[in-house]
């Protein structure tokens, strides 16, 4: 990997270039991420929201998703990712799953907002209590989801995650 200050730099550059291409191609939003394993990118992704109708399909996730195919691994072991924009809640999510070595970012949460995407309005959303979100969460069937739980706990050939 390339630890120095222009290595990470040059891979931001580019994350921010896939970024403003993305945008004047018409396929989706503002971002872009690279995932770099030992100083080689092994996936990179756009915004693809709105050209797939997938809420999902966010630089991060669809960088993710073909690193972990390259891999063979649900885990990004000592990879790096650049992403033009901090994570939002869900992606952020998904990177701590697939535990890479280190995030990088440019855009903020805030300089996201103020151009309509409301990352910021879900980081704020997370800290209520469930019963005062925009959305209700309601918890139903609680000890009947603990069945799957136990099923779990007692399944000997689980692969750990």
């Amino acid at each position: 990997m390339n630890h120095t200050r222009d290595g990470h730099e040059r891979w931001m550059r580019e994350a921010i270039e896939m970024s403003i291409r993305n945008v004047q191609g018409g396929n989706g939003g503002p971002f872009g991420t690279l995932i770099v394993r030992y100083g080689t990118v092994l996936a990179r992704g756009v915004n693809q929201v709105t050209a797939r109708n997938d809420p999902t399909a966010h630089a991060e996730i669809v960088a993710i998703r073909e690193a972990c195919l390259l891999l063979d691994s649900f885990q990004l072991e000592d990879c790096e990712i650049y992403s033009s924009c901090e994570p939002c809640p869900m992606c952020l999510g998904a990177i701590y799953w697939a535990r890479p070595k280190a995030l990088y970012f440019a855009g903020t949460r805030e300089d996201a907002a103020r151009v309509g995407f409301d990352d910021y309005y879900i980081y704020e959303e997370l800290k209520l209590p469930k019963e005062s979100r925009s959305i209700p969460c309601l918890q139903i069937l609680h000890d009947e989801a603990l069945a799957a739980f136990a099923e779990w706990e007692k399944k000997q050939d689980k692969v750990r995650y």
